[in-house]
């Protein structure tokens, strides 16, 4: 294996707990600088992690662009070309988080390192803005959340729809759905049915394959730094890059593509934020040990009797979105409820939230979608991903973030990494 960085993986930082060595660290507060960002300031960030998503991340207003990194040769060329002039690439992500005058790191990897540059980066001093999922993992994520709020950061998931742009196939924002919810009108538990006739797509194209034979790794290609806390596998095309997703290893196929911008809402508008279901129940093929297959239904349900039904055939071309004792919601923001939005008129807005995220970080208060309700959103997805890997229904207790009497699924919250990489 080539060695193209400047530093090795031990030369980290021991304090942040991902490997011994000898780089330090230093937030800007630790410099002559605070924990808060004079509005006069102008914000900095870096992108880490551009492949597609990431080149498409890197014009994004707000902060002023300092730095890009990636793994791949190419990916750092296209992306410096893209940038300009005054932006720096870098290799390692450790030697981005190592500049004092980086304000914000934008994290478009892929799933298998956000824990482990979000949880770097807060102990850097740095602000985040993470792609989705949140982690491959419940286990990072609690991770992620206690980083974050031990070192003061500003976190933002990257899935917008609980406070912004059209709620897919409903011809509207979240908003009225929180406020429909909050009304009462469609009484109490509520079904939510999240699948294809409710305008969602669970993108099971991100599939494994499997008896792939081994390939020469690409001399663009870092291989073993973009596995990092993975598993050593034998390199071929599909397992990397624009595919990688459809490998446990890496993310979760279909589900942890699109789980967290269809489940976010959700968790939102039922309420959901400070907990987790009690019950998982799934309908799935068995499952390829490395390689992610579809699944035909998986349903979460919440201590209060709510469910969120994932429904990966589309059986039933007239399921309502959400179903209570008291009312039904369609796609399209159709109801049984007569005069609805009439009714609805005399009812509150839901409370505003913080949705500019740079506004965020100058006045340091939490975004809309932070670590502690992201993480939860996320361990939505992990559960379902976690019962379809085992092929069975499980039961989690929400305070503790344990599975009850299943040491198998347990493993799955807090799976080893690849040494020397640990959280």
């Amino acid at each position: 294996m080539k060695q193209k960085k400047s530093i090795t993986r031990r030369s980290f930082v021991k304090g942040l707990g991902l490997a011994a060595g000898s780089i330090l660290i230093v937030p800007r507060r630790v410099l002559g600088g605070t924990n808060h960002t004079p509005p006069s300031e102008e914000l900095t960030r870096a992108v880490i992690g551009v492949g597609g998503m990431g080149r498409g991340h890197l014009g994004y207003p707000g902060a002023r662009l300092l730095a890009v990194c990636d793994v791949d040769d190419n990916h750092l060329k296209q992306a410096l070309d893209i940038a300009g002039e005054g932006v720096k690439g870098y290799h390692d992500f450790r030697e981005v988080l190592a500049r004092p005058d980086i304000d914000i790191v934008h994290i478009p990897t892929p799933p298998h390192w956000h824990g482990l540059i979000s949880i770097a980066a807060a102990e850097a001093g740095k602000d985040i803005w993470c792609e989705k999922p949140m982690t491959r993992t419940i286990g990072e994520g609690k991770r992620v959340v206690e980083a974050v709020q031990r070192n003061g950061r500003i976190f933002r998931l990257n899935t917008w729809f609980r406070f912004q742009s059209g709620f897919y196939g409903f011809g509207t924002t979240v908003s009225p759905i929180k406020k429909l919810v909050d009304s009462g009108m469609l009484g109490w538990p509520l079904k939510v049915t999240v699948g294809e006739t409710t305008g969602f797509t669970w993108k099971f194209h991100w599939s494994g394959k499997v008896n792939q034979k081994p390939e020469p790794v690409p001399k663009e290609l870092d291989y073993d730094m973009w596995l990092g806390p993975a598993p050593f596998k034998p390199y071929f095309t599909h397992r990397t890059h624009a595919t990688f997703r459809g490998y446990w290893d890496y993310d979760g196929g279909g589900l942890g593509d699109m789980g967290q911008h269809y489940l976010d809402p959700v968790q939102y508008f039922l309420g959901k934020d400070d907990t987790s279901p009690v019950e998982v129940e799934v309908d799935a093929p068995q499952q390829h040990p490395d390689a992610v297959s579809s699944w035909r239904q998986i349903r979460l349900r919440y201590a209060d009797g709510c469910e969120i039904i994932l429904d990966g055939e589309g059986k039933d071309a007239n399921a309502p979105y959400i179903e209570g004792p008291e009312g039904k919601l369609y796609k399209g923001f159709k109801s049984d409820i007569p005069n609805l939005e009439k009714k609805l008129a005399a009812f509150p807005d839901p409370e505003p939230q913080v949705t500019d995220f740079h506004d965020a970080v100058r006045a340091r208060r939490k975004f809309a979608l932070n670590e502690s309700n992201g993480h939860r959103s996320c361990t939505l997805v992990n559960l379902g991903k976690i019962a379809v890997r085992l092929g069975r229904n499980l039961r989690f207790d929400p305070v503790r973030q344990r599975f009850i009497d299943d040491e198998a699924a347990n493993r799955l919250i807090d799976q080893p990494m690849r040494g020397p990489w640990h959280v």
